[in-house]
């Protein structure tokens, strides 16, 4: 498909042709190229390709042309130059912090992130001299006031997780360029399906791929997606210290990509009428999710999504005693931390993807006792109520 026709296809047609430059052999699906290494035609044809004076596959930590499929396909249904695939999402957001930070530079953060990247801040990124203030997201104010002089990276996760927290992408990515400082979204919960940031002035878009992208939890990964000249610093990041996407796992990637926009309207749709029903029970005090009009970002959501997304968080009554019996009571729902499978999976933040957080840094964070968060699968949304009542009927 040429550049011509991306700019002429919707973002189905994207999702399912793009990237593919057919073989002699004539496949019809993508293929799987499972080598490490590519001959080449000779020594002076490797040293060409080794300085980069040609284009060319030399060895699969560098560049593999199925990794690159999955690369190209998704930097253009992100409206964006270029994508470079990583082993994880978190290797995607350490690469960000190795290609444009040193020591003596400051960052600042949203606390409503992903707990390993508060971690990854405050115990490593932190001790190579690299200063990180952390603000409320929705805080704009905030934000403004803890720009310094040396800062140099502004980092948000919008819609958080788990609190579905929004974000005011253009307003953070003006005071980011105001300052000459990079603006990065974590757009896992979206996917470039319900929100394109770049769109809003983001510099830098991060993925997990493991979640939504995959949609079927089979495979790690991760990407950050940018323009051409932002993308090479992280391409070096990713050659030199080997955090590459595996050849397999862009396969699997790939066939998640052709399904996502079906699938997100599917989890958004039923996410919806969850939230919804939860929002009316007795046994539930709070239910956070964009799609329900009272919640403060709901309008913020509509603007910048086309949809709201498939994760519904909520606070039971009877804090951890009340949230372990609404988890341990389900017959179906998978107890696990992972999200944006076609399973639904129910998890306490608090105990799992935050459990290593300190008191302090989860009451911050909004992250209580009685939180229960909820990646809404693609079954039947009757059989989820029926499954959460049976312990919400407990409590």
């Amino acid at each position: 498909m040429s550049e011509q026709d991306e700019i002429e296809y919707q973002l189905d047609t994207l999702a399912i042709r793009t990237g593919h430059d057919r073989t002699f052999e004539g496949e019809h699906s993508e293929p799987i190229f499972l080598t490490s290494s590519f001959v080449c035609e000779s020594a002076a044809d490797a040293a060409a390709k080794f300085s980069g004076q040609i284009e060319g596959n030399t060895y699969s930590r560098y560049t593999n042309p199925t990794v690159h499929t999955f690369e190209k396909r998704l930097a253009v249904l992100d409206g964006a130059e270029r994508a470079v695939a990583t082993s994880s999402g978190m290797a995607a957001v350490h690469a960000i912090t190795l290609a444009y930070l040193k020591a003596g530079d400051h960052v600042v953060c949203s606390r409503a992130v992903f707990g390993s990247i508060i971690s990854l801040f405050e115990k490593y990124v932190m001790k190579f001299g690299v200063d990180v203030t952390f603000v409320d997201l929705e805080d704009l104010a905030a934000w403004q006031q803890a720009i310094r002089p040396n800062t140099r990276l502004l980092f948000i996760e919008t819609p958080s997780n788990p609190l579905a927290q929004v974000g005011d992408l253009q307003a953070i990515a003006d005071i980011a360029h105001a300052a000459n400082a990079l603006f990065a979204v974590d757009n896992t919960f979206c996917t470039p399906v319900l929100q394109q940031p770049i769109k809003f002035g983001a510099d830098l878009i991060i993925y997990s791929s493991t979640k939504y992208i995959d949609g079927q939890g089979r495979a790690l990964g991760g990407a950050v997606v940018g323009n051409h000249q932002l993308l090479e610093e992280i391409n070096g990041v990713i050659r030199t210290l080997g955090n590459s996407m595996s050849p397999f796992n862009a396969w699997v990637f790939l066939k998640g990509l052709e399904t996502l926009n079906l699938r997100m309207k599917a989890h958004c749709a039923s996410a919806q009428k969850l939230a919804e029903w939860l929002d009316a029970h007795p046994k539930v005090e709070t239910v956070y999710y964009a799609g329900l009009p009272q919640h403060p970002g709901h309008e913020l959501a509509k603007k910048q999504q086309s949809g709201f997304g498939g994760v519904v968080s909520f606070v039971v009554k009877g804090e951890r005693e009340g949230a372990w019996t609404v988890i341990d009571n389900t017959r179906f729902l998978s107890i696990t931390s992972n999200l944006g499978d076609v399973k639904s999976t129910i998890t306490h933040p608090a105990t799992t993807s935050h459990g290593r957080m300190s008191a302090e840094a989860k009451q911050q964070a909004g992250i209580s006792e009685g939180l229960i968060r909820v990646s809404v699968g693609l079954e039947d949304i009757d059989d989820i109520i029926r499954d959460l009542s049976r312990g919400l009927d407990l409590i």
